[in-house]
């Protein structure tokens, strides 16, 4: 599959995580000689917090990881993660799977089965051959290194096209805090809590409590606020690990919220670079809304509205799509106050064509592989910014073929 034009240059340089250390495997669950499970084990006595999907139909493993969430604290705990099979839509089978799996972690590596978390990705309603990941859990123990997390994010890839890892550093009296985290996501994105599937660890000193808060807070800003086409997922999981290595308490530090944001923000992004069939990374800003609720709606209107995304696949500066995304988002708004802009063009200007709009300028705009549409609703202070890429042919072929 060849990479999204949409795509970083290359995986970043991750720092490593004092008390994390990462292996991947290839176990065979769907494919042959392809890296598809990933082991984290993580230090004694760290916090995890997570965030998972709202959907009624999420997996066997979302639902075992809520229900450990805010469990067992003590001892050392582990992620393990596969792709290939979501084992969602699997029945009792699927908490079968969920407790070999989950068992097999903790007699390998001698760990309490409350403090393993797992997740899975990939073709929806198979049963997971669980059997296939117990037997690769020697391998994945043996070669556990702190400097495995680029191997970890290749094997949690689907139709994903490449890696995604984001970084961030900070200094708290003196010490380094350290976060890195990666992610999966390509389709079946229009979350309702964070990704598709996400892992964050630092090295900072925190609890649950305030780690919980923080993470749930600033998913609403990054993973909640992007969309690829207007998909919840039954495996969507954000999973956070703090070891504490540091020695730095950063329960109510503005500094690491600001950075943990910037890691989660970066990752969302890179799963809408990664949007299937994508060619044009979009920013929607909706100002000028009643409130921040109905920028919202107004902004995931029209990054999900087919036709607005059919427009940006094809370079066609057809506002008249944004007009209508607006007027079908159920948000409060007055024709003759709106106003729309592609990039610094405004094309309409309250409630008609702007006098001044030059169809060869927006036409040349749109050509561009990254784009800002601006709606501005002329009512109150409501403000929303949402990210979303085209929709092409290509998401079409990824999708028509993806359980052959």
């Amino acid at each position: 599959m060849a990479v999204s034009p949409l795509a970083p240059a290359a995986f970043p340089a991750l720092p490593v995580i004092d008390g994390v250390r990462f292996a991947a495997v290839a176990a065979g669950v769907r494919y042959k000689n392809r890296t598809d499970v990933m082991l984290a084990e993580v230090a004694a006595g760290s916090t995890v917090a997570g965030v998972f999907t709202r959907s009624a139909t999420r997996s066997a493993p979302v639902l075992d990881c809520q229900e450990k969430n805010g469990g067992a604290s003590d001892g050392r705990a582990a992620f393990l993660v596969n792709s290939g099979n979501s084992n969602a839509f699997t029945g009792k089978a699927g908490m079968t799977s969920v407790a070999a799996i989950t068992d097999g972690v903790a007699r390998v590596l001698g760990i309490a089965p409350a403090r393993v978390f797992t997740s899975s990705t990939g073709v929806i309603g198979e049963p997971l051959p669980h059997e296939r990941i117990v037997t690769a859990l020697e391998s994945l123990r043996d070669t556990l290194s702190d400097d495995g997390i680029e191997a970890a994010a290749r094997a949690i890839m689907t139709t994903d096209t490449f890696p995604k890892g984001a970084a961030a550093e900070i200094t708290v009296n003196g010490k380094t805090v350290k976060i890195a985290g990666i992610a999966k996501g390509s389709g079946m994105i229009a979350p309702d809590m964070a990704t598709m599937l996400v892992y964050i660890f630092t090295d900072a000193q925190i609890g649950h409590t305030p780690l919980q808060s923080l993470l749930s807070r600033l998913t609403d800003r990054t993973f909640n606020c992007i969309t690829v086409d207007s998909d919840t997922s039954t495996s969507d999981t954000l999973l956070m690990a703090a070891t504490g290595a540091s020695g730095v308490d950063v329960s109510d530090n503005a500094d690491f919220a600001a950075a943990l944001e910037k890691v989660m923000l970066d990752l969302a992004l890179q799963v809408v670079r990664d949007g299937e069939g994508a060619t044009k990374f979009v920013t929607i800003h909706v100002t000028g809304a009643a409130n921040d609720a109905d920028a919202r709606k107004v902004a995931m209107a029209t990054a999900n509205s087919p036709l607005v995304k059919t427009a940006i696949a094809g370079e066609d500066a057809n506002w008249g799509r944004v007009v209508m995304a607006v007027g079908k988002s159920g948000a409060e708004a007055d024709r003759d106050r709106l106003s729309i802009r592609f990039g610094n063009i405004t094309v309409a200007r309250e409630g008609w064509r702007a006098p001044d709009y030059s169809e060869e300028a927006a036409s040349a705009y749109m050509k561009q592989q990254e784009l800002e549409i601006g709606i501005d609703l002329g009512i109150g202070t409501g403000t929303s910014t949402v990210w979303t890429c085209d929709l092409t042919h290509g998401y079409i072929d990824i999708n028509a073929d993806y359980r052959s």
